[in-house]
């Protein structure tokens, strides 16, 4: 069946109108499903006398329950939700504001200056809603709360279309962010259509169906979106949850601390979490070892990954904690997602970047040709089937990564990988950050890898900076543990140990802060410019 999620998320309210639908922290506020529909009511109501069906809203904020709050009213009015990354500063944030066309905005007290920065320069925006966190906020904003008030019961009275509108920008690591456009429909059935996915089990066919699955209790997964759900895996795996009846809970701190994560799993009863990779499941293995049996997990089963490389001894570490749990790798992007799926437990053993291709998935080669299984060749992985309509307001970016061949249209990323004979993948990493060293090809993630198995290494990204001899010269930029030495001779050794000799980083040099976005992906820009920064060259 094709879903609007508005409608979606009301068919839940309706049918499991006392369970918990919200909750924030270990003991912050909480909405069961009849709360949160009565709040999203209002702010609807609210938002469909100033704005059409149409017209974009941003969400500007940490996770809360606010942001899932905000992001159901827009649905529900027929307004396009647009997901603001909270680490833009004003020249960002102006210029996603002003792609998106945005007319609405809901953001957090905490970012009032910056707003208040760029109002004058987005007069499309009609609407400023803050929402209240004990920062001092805006005069000119409408504050959320009083919008809300203490919701209602009265819904919109409006037709809506399986073909309404969702953005998700990307990062725009490699350039500027761009807005995926997604219907509705296109993203349920992307996301298993009211299936799960983990255990193989079929879309719902009809409402009906639909109301039935919601109704049973042991069903409902309570998720943990540990990365932010301003980005894809935490929206989405979010938007997944709920349409199943399920429960998002949020912590309470404003970046990952691993403590207050399991804490927060043991107080609310999660049995499932979002993360973006290692940059999420190391912090979160540390906790585990330093604190043995701290916590109760015993009702925690599922870790979602996407993203980034989720590596097999950190998978087999958090499994020694965890051995009643599944951890399912899936490999998607902004663009797409299904393009392969790994799932590890206690007795499985796993190969890095491993991925069993997903339905409508295949591989091609830059001229549009299938890649067979089996040899070396490597291509790009693509989706068919239920996939975004393109990128907003950019034809050519469009043109460039959802193409047509064998009569089919497919989205292509641009993410490289070979085809196994079994017909798996192996995942080499992204196109556009893939360097070219004397005409060899160096894929960054695996070299990454290999860097953060020494063991004084938190973290690593590589990058390519230009050299008269190379061409580009392979580069580590690498953030160490806390209180561990490591020099750039040993560290160069660990990998040629490990790989190739021409994968191995001519230079390597050091940083003192995270390398990492908020969604756990990494800062190839900001890496790259850091590298060029250490070694006196020029960007």
């Amino acid at each position: 069946m094709d879903w609007n999620l508005a409608d979606l998320f009301e068919l839940v309210a309706d049918t499991v109108p006392e369970r918990l639908a919200l909750a924030h922290g270990i003991d912050g506020p909480t909405r069961t499903w009849r709360e949160l529909d009565r709040r999203a009511n209002a702010l609807a109501l609210e938002l469909a006398r100033e704005h059409r069906p149409g017209d974009k809203l941003a969400l500007y904020a940490y996770n809360r329950p606010e942001f899932v709050e905000a992001l159901i009213a827009g649905l529900k009015a027929r307004l396009v939700p647009v997901n603001v990354n909270y680490r833009y500063r004003e020249e960002e944030l102006c210029y996603l504001l002003d792609n998106s066309d945005a007319t609405a905005v809901v953001y957090e007290a905490e970012f009032a200056d910056r707003i208040a920065k760029v109002r004058d320069r987005l007069p499309t925006v009609r609407s400023w809603i803050e929402i209240e966190d004990g920062s001092s906020g805006n005069g000119f904003a409408t504050p959320y709360a009083e919008l809300v008030g203490d919701g209602t019961e009265r819904r919109l009275e409006i037709q809506r279309s399986p073909s309404d509108l969702l953005f998700m920008y990307t990062g725009g690591t490699t350039g500027m962010p761009k807005g995926v456009m997604w219907e509705h429909r296109a993203l349920y059935h992307a996301l298993g259509g009211g299936g799960n996915a983990v255990v193989a089990e079929k879309a719902s066919e009809s409402a009906e169906e639909h109301r039935g699955r919601v109704a049973q209790e042991a069903r409902a997964q309570r998720l943990l979106p540990a990365c932010p759900l301003m980005h894809g895996t935490g929206l989405f795996t979010a938007i997944n949850a709920l349409g199943s009846g399920g429960t998002i809970v949020t912590l309470a701190g404003k970046s990952l601390d691993a403590e207050e994560l399991w804490a927060t799993i043991e107080a609310r009863g999660v049995n499932a979490a979002a993360i973006v990779g290692d940059a999420f499941a190391r912090p979160m293995l540390k906790a585990l070892d330093e604190n043995p049996g701290r916590w109760d997990l015993s009702r925690f089963l599922l870790v979602v990954s996407s993203g980034v490389i989720f590596s097999p001894p950190i998978k087999q570490g958090l499994l020694k904690h965890l051995p009643h749990a599944i951890l399912y790798d899936s490999f998607g992007s902004s663009e797409a997602v299904g393009f392969g799926t790994e799932l590890t437990t206690r007795d499985s053993t796993v190969q890095l970047a491993k991925f069993r291709i997903g339905p409508n998935c295949k591989v091609f080669t830059p001229d549009g040709r299938e890649v067979a299984p089996g040899g070396d060749e490597p291509g790009y992985i693509a989706r068919s089937g239920p996939i975004p309509l393109g990128y907003y307001k950019d034809e050519k970016k469009t043109a460039e990564t959802f193409k047509e061949y064998q009569g089919r249209r497919w989205s292509i990323p641009g993410d490289w990988c070979t085809v196994n004979a079994d017909g798996t993948l192996n995942l080499l990493g992204r196109g556009s950050v893939c360097i070219n060293t004397a005409g060899e090809k160096v894929y960054p993630e695996e070299v990454e890898e290999a860097l953060k198995t020494h063991p004084c290494v938190a973290d690593a990204i590589v990058v390519g900076v230009p050299d008269d001899t190379w061409g580009e010269a392979v580069t580590g930029v690498v953030l160490l543990e806390p209180g561990a030495r490591a020099d750039e001779a040993e560290l160069r050794r660990h990998v040629r140990e490990r790989l190739a000799g021409y994968k191995t980083p001519k230079r390597v040099v050091f940083a003192d802060v995270s390398l990492r976005a908020p969604n756990g992906k990494a800062d190839y820009k900001g890496a790259r410019g850091r590298a060029l920064e250490a070694l006196g060259l020029q960007p």
